[in-house]
């Protein structure tokens, strides 16, 4: 395993952190020392990396600068130590992929399943969450790789494949239109809804549709979590939506049902797997990219 240049990961700790002692206590060293290594730091820079406050440190622009450039470095480190290994005759080491939380409890989990029965060596750290932090955490290089929903063009963002994903209906088998094989938004007015919060790419499609249309939505209950909504639909019989991969586990087990919207702009939903630009990604990544995308291709088909 190559190990990273200490300065590196005193920077990029402390910088997490915010505090020069915090860090010093996950990195299991004595503040005193860490902190005069970010001196040294800050004298080689010539400028100052971090703004002393009453109760931590703050990255200057400088420090900001500094630190984008180490942590791209620690992350191809990374990547490299995992080819070497892949020279060795191995694939092992640790995937961070960030999810949208519709594939999080069960496209990605049956992935990763199928992918760790011949690559058992491979761990895996999977953050979920809404679009805009998860391809922060992309840019950033926080994760090597996010499968999400609509993500916005953006500078460094490299897309690797892309599912249409229409917006679907979720109702229990005993809702009147459960029997519909489609839906429009205007035939779920008269019942109580329950829309995800305005993190949600959906709900900004729903409100888009609802300000063009005029429709009027007896929305029960606001969330910003796609397990709430699904249990308060469970309870209820209150109709949520959600994108159509999100919905397979509970139409699967007969729970739900799961019925395609098609007004104009609700269909064209994208499911978009990415990485950041010009990143070299660790050999399990990559390797895990193709599982990933194959998956994808057979819902597709």
């Amino acid at each position: 395993m190559l190990h990273p240049p200490r300065a590196y990961v005193y920077l990029d700790a402390v910088a997490r952190a915010g505090s020069i002692r915090k860090a010093a206590e996950t990195l299991h060293v004595a503040s005193t020392a860490l902190n005069r290594k970010i001196l040294e730091l800050e004298e080689q820079a010539g400028t100052p990396l971090f703004e002393r406050l009453p109760r931590g440190v703050r990255l200057t622009a400088a420090g900001e600068v500094l630190l984008n450039t180490v942590r791209r470095a620690l992350a191809d480190l990374r990547s490299a130590s995992s080819q070497i290994e892949q020279l060795r005759g191995l694939i092992r080491g640790t995937v961070r992929l960030g999810c949208a939380e519709s594939v999080a409890t069960d496209f990605i989990p049956s992935a990763i399943n199928a992918y760790q029965q011949t690559h058992p060596g491979v761990q895996f750290q999977v953050t979920s969450g809404v679009t805009r932090l998860l391809v922060n955490e992309l840019l950033e290089d926080n994760v090597d790789l996010v499968l999400a929903h609509d993500p916005v063009p953006a500078d460094g963002l490299h897309v690797i494949y892309t599912l249409k994903q229409p917006l679907c209906a979720m109702l229990r088998p005993d809702h009147p239109l459960a029997t519909r094989t489609t839906l429009k938004l205007a035939d779920c007015q008269p019942y109580p809804l329950a829309l995800g919060d305005n993190s949600f790419g959906s709900r900004r499609l729903i409100d888009g549709l609802v300000a063009r249309t005029r429709i009027s939505l007896k929305v029960m209950l606001e969330a910003s979590s796609v397990q709430t909504l699904k249990e308060f639909t469970r309870q209820t019989g209150a109709i949520s939506f959600q994108y159509r991969i999100g919905t397979l586990q509970e139409a699967r087990r007969g729970e739900f049902v799961s019925i395609p919207l098609t007004d104009r702009g609700l269909t064209d939903g994208r499911l978009v797997l990415a990485t950041r630009e010009s990143r070299m990604l660790p050999i399990a990544a990559m390797s895990f990219v193709e599982t990933l995308v194959a998956r994808l291709a057979e819902f597709d088909a």
